[in-house]
């Protein structure tokens, strides 16, 4: 019960140090930190949208949000056509889809995954591109939240206290336990003194799960679904934002300039993908083809995701540090890809963006268009 007691008192002084917002950034609009998002959790015209899997999102989501995959955005046939490039969706297709997530034209959004960053990106480039501005991406995701929910806190203490009293009665477990394999007769007062332990270590433990199930009511990460009511999305033609979306033919003309003059192209194509994806060894969903698109600088998206710190982005001069390495700079039109552009790719536009680079552009689509196009070149 000592422990117990500890518990409580450390989850009742408990004092949280905000957390610097911009790091530096340029464009500053585009992130809201856990400490600001989480004052918007359960608004009316909010909606936090996750862009991780189904499982993902099943397993720990804000609360009262919505799942939209990112690497479902864009909506291709299986020989990687995309009718409506380079938007993610076709108009018709978009709005009933963005309604069907209680979302209208009204709602603020939250995009949001894990911490990594991908799949929040792709949510943003995804609305931002129909015009949706209203939106911000959540620096380090579900996991920021989760650092500073007091009732996480507590439940997590008490999930440690819970371990720690199971670990207490493990040898008064294990001592009856080998007793009886072994057939020795422990005295009845050893035996009895064995088993009322156990037994307050029983009531001990159910203590502190009653108090866990109480404060698992009040956590801001849950888990499980969402039911949510269909509103109505309309998006404007003439306020679709083509900015930051590029499709097929654009990156064809961009790779035949970097072929043709090197360094000295006034394009560079950026491949967030893994090696394996790269060389074309491994290949996902329903795409012909391996490889890579030809003269793509290959910067894999957790170069500029700070994974140690579980923030989405690194710092502003950390950023511009990894991009200058590899030659990637502001004079340059970019292009980024992935398997999907809505996820990688993005990352590395947002990122870009937040840095004040202007002339930056997802590949919507991605491998998933390219690597289908037979008449498109590739390299292994």
């Amino acid at each position: 019960m000592k422990k117990l007691l500890k518990t409580l008192v450390f989850a009742a002084t408990l004092t949280f140090t905000p957390l610097m917002a911009t790091d530096g950034y340029v464009d500053d609009k585009i992130l809201i930190s856990a400490e600001d998002a989480v004052k918007l959790i359960g608004k009316k015209n909010v909606m936090f949208v996750s862009g991780d899997s189904d499982d993902v999102y099943k397993l720990g989501h804000i609360k009262g949000s919505v799942e939209m995959y990112a690497h479902h955005l864009h909506h291709s046939d299986i020989t990687g056509e995309m009718h409506c490039a380079p938007l993610y969706r076709c108009i018709d297709d978009a709005e009933a889809y963005i309604g069907s997530k209680g979302i209208d034209n009204n709602t603020m959004i939250i995009a949001y995954d894990d911490f990594k960053g991908p799949n929040a990106t792709g949510v943003y480039s995804f609305f931002t591109s129909f015009g949706h501005t209203n939106i911000k991406v959540l620096n380090g995701g579900r996991s920021a939240i989760m650092e500073i929910d007091p009732a996480q806190i507590k439940y997590n203490a008490l999930k440690d206290d819970l371990k720690a009293i199971k670990d207490e009665a493990k040898p008064a477990i294990n001592k009856l336990k080998d007793a009886k394999k072994d057939k020795i007769e422990l005295s009845a007062a050893e035996k009895s003194q064995l088993e009322n332990l156990i037994q307050a270590n029983k009531k001990s433990q159910q203590e502190i799960q009653d108090l866990l199930d109480e404060v698992e009511k009040n956590l801001l990460v849950v888990k499980g679904d969402e039911e949510v009511k269909a509103k109505t999305y309309k998006i404007d033609k003439n306020k679709i934002d083509l900015t930051n979306i590029a499709a097929k033919e654009e990156v064809k003309h961009a790779m035949e300039d970097i072929l043709k003059n090197g360094k000295n192209s006034k394009y560079i194509i950026i491949d967030s993908r893994g090696m394996a994806e790269i060389i074309g060894e491994r290949k996902m969903d329903n795409v012909a083809r391996g490889g890579h698109i030809p003269g793509s600088t290959f910067l894999e998206w957790n170069k500029i995701s700070d994974l140690e710190n579980r923030k989405s982005f690194k710092s502003a001069k950390e950023l511009k540090a990894v991009y200058d390495k590899y030659g990637i700079t502001p004079d340059k039109t970019i292009y980024a890809y992935c398997m999907v552009g809505a996820g990688r790719g993005s990352e590395h536009v947002t990122a870009l963006k937040l840095i004040g680079y202007e002339n930056i552009k997802v590949f919507t689509g991605s491998w998933d268009v390219w690597g289908n196009d037979m008449n498109l070149p590739l390299k292994r």
